[in-house]
């Protein structure tokens, strides 16, 4: 067994403490002779609800000899707030114990650069691994058994049962309610999220008529079965589409007898090198979060790798429409443009209007000559957000998760973690506030002269009579509270470390397994070294006269199993993007190390 540096894990500590403890606080003496690993991740995160899907098999596998620990590290400030935490942790189904840390002091112990980051420990403390971004469930579950055979063997591995206490379940007609659809009839369906069910309401928006799904994650058609259901959309000949977003799967819904089919997807997670197209049922998907029907096609926000796809039911055929996979905020020809997140659609007849989640924006899309474009009405980019009216250019929302075409031409947004629904005219160009004091405000549907928002964390639809006036708002702006990271002036040295899991080589078959993709905000940071290439070290050179910015880096890695006698090797993917912000200043760092696997030596 190859020999592993020794480095002592610090102890774990969050000003807003341990959740799924039944109240106790827990220390590193706490878990010792256990396998910890540390999910460092926040709940606007995608990649990290990606992870936690990854742990849940190797969680229940391994449950008396690992725990897993979830280190609740924010990028919103509304992220910060201990409810929207406790929230988070029923919402996404965590059964671990997670800290609460909104001042990212662990995050900054452990010097973690990226959401999501998993640490192992070691059963005598010691962190013995760290992997950033997805795709790692493979080398942790190879990590587990080495580590369970090494220290049982040492007589310092401890079985039993873990730490985790489940809370007390709470009766409501829904739980997190993801998104709304107006049915024909004039019913309400409702993507109930965390019991995994569509549920029918009348006009009411109250009186349930019908429960459709199990209740339990799964992914079937009779019975009907969905993981963490969102969007709905109405096709023309009046089947409604579910985006079923942990199944990573498009699902029918028939409002006359309630049954259900799959259109879409194959249950698995798209990854990269898989392909773009093809027939619908054959094809990967990721995490795809809302539906709606634009220019004679059904356009899928799939926030999991911060794209636009199409399904056309007449062929049953997928394809990716806009995005290049790559997170940011960059306008553009469909197929150049960047999103990060996208999570809300609502179509008009000559605009396809786009929440983009992560860099707190709202987007469209529109034709351009013989194919489509894309275009920002408000956002800047991935760290800027607030709650601010007026203009659009120095506006500012927190999170939206859902956008409504409004009868006069401008777009109602759910602006979720301002916990408020707001209003751009493009005829003006004016954000404005419509209402506050919704908890969590994921959709809104149009009602005649109402709009039903659903109120996420409050487990309900409310109905507003659309206002005539826009409420008036205290202005405030923030910028995600990670410190930048200080870098010397001139040449920095760019290192992704990259460690192949033991059994496993990297996989040269068909040419380089690496890939590295290296851009800035703003662009003019970056002198040289911009780009991809295969290399995962490269030297940057920072240009002069620009004193701060953001380093976007995305990586990849593919491993095989180092087994000569096995023919067809399993092999994985590794691959993670980091949004680095940086200061240039004299004596600053002249190497920046971002861990994709491994440890930094």
């Amino acid at each position: 067994m190859a020999p592993r540096a020794r480095v002592r894990a610090p102890e774990l500590i969050g000003k807003g403490g341990w959740l799924n403890t039944g109240d106790h606080d827990l220390t590193l003496a706490d878990l010792r002779g256990r396998i910890v690993i540390l999910d460092f991740w926040t709940f606007c995160c995608v990649n990290c609800l990606h992870v936690l899907d990854e742990l849940r098999e190797l969680e229940d596998k391994h449950r008396d000899t690992v725990v897993i620990i979830g280190v609740h590290s924010p990028k919103f400030v509304h992220e910060a707030e201990h409810q929207a935490v406790v929230d988070a942790v029923e919402r996404y189904e965590v059964h671990h114990p997670v800290l609460d840390d909104p001042e990212l002091a662990t995050w900054k112990q452990y010097a973690v650069r990226a959401w999501p980051t998993l640490v192992v420990i070691d059963p005598e403390g010691y962190v013995v691994a760290q992997h950033a971004g997805e795709g790692h469930a493979h080398a942790l579950e190879a990590l587990v058994a080495e580590l369970e055979a090494e220290h049982g063997a040492k007589g310092t591995l401890r079985r039993g049962d873990g730490p985790y206490v489940a809370p007390e379940p709470v009766a409501t007609d829904l739980r997190f309610p993801g998104k709304a659809l107006r049915l024909p009839s004039g019913n309400l369906l409702v993507t109930d999220t965390t019991r995994h069910q569509l549920v029918e309401l009348a006009a009411d928006g109250e009186t349930v008529v019908r429960r459709t799904g199990t209740g339990e994650r799964g992914f079937s058609d009779s019975p009907a079965r969905f993981s963490e259901p969102q969007g709905l959309a109405l096709l023309p000949d009046g089947t409604v589409i579910v985006a079923d977003t942990v199944n990573h799967a498009l699902r029918t819904y028939d409002p006359a007898d309630g049954t259900v089919g799959t259109v879409a997807g194959t249950g698995r997670q798209w990854m990269q090198g898989q392909p773009t197209s093809g027939p619908a049922r054959d094809v990967a998907l990721s995490s795809p979060w809302d539906v709606a029907w634009f220019a004679d096609r059904l356009w899928i926000a799939m926030a999991g790798v911060h794209q636009l796809w199409t399904y056309d039911p007449a062929t049953a055929t997928v394809g990716a429409a806009a995005g290049t996979t790559n997170e940011g905020l960059v306008d553009g020809p469909a197929a150049e443009a960047w999103f990060a997140q996208p999570s809300g659609l609502a179509a008009t007849e000559d605009r396809l209007w786009v929440a983009d989640s992560e860099t707190s924006a709202v987007r469209w899309v529109e034709r351009d000559g013989e194919g489509f474009a894309v275009r920002t009405a408000v956002g800047t980019g991935l760290f800027d957000f607030g709650h601010r009216d007026g203009d659009a250019a120095q506006a500012l929302l927190q999170h939206p998760l859902g956008v409504t075409a409004l009868p006069d031409g401008s777009v109602a947004v759910a602006d979720t973690y301002n916990h408020a629904l707001r209003r751009f005219d493009p005829a003006t160009g004016e954000v404005t506030t419509l209402a506050t004091d919704l908890r969590e405000p994921s959709d809104a549907v149009l009602v005649d002269d109402d709009i039903v928002v659903v109120e996420s964390a409050r487990h309900r639809l409310t109905r507003l009579r659309l206002p005539e006036e826009a409420v008036r708002v205290e202005a405030v702006a923030h910028r995600t509270q990670r410190e930048a990271t200080e870098v010397a002036p001139g040449t920095l040295l760019l290192d992704v470390v990259f460690q192949a899991p033991a059994g496993q080589k990297l996989d040269t078959r068909y040419g380089p397994s690496t890939r590295l993709l290296v851009s800035s905000t703003p662009p003019g940071l970056l002198a040289e070294g911009a780009g991809q290439g295969t290399d995962l070290h490269r030297e940057l050179v920072l240009a002069d006269g620009v004193t701060e910015g953001v380093l976007h880096v995305s990586a990849m890695a593919a491993s095989c199993d180092d087994d000569p006698a096995n023919e067809y090797p399993a092999c994985h993917m590794h691959q993670q993007d980091w949004g680095v912000p940086v200061r240039v200043v004299a004596g600053g760092a002249g190497r920046l190390p971002l861990v994709l696997a491994g440890l930094d030596g």
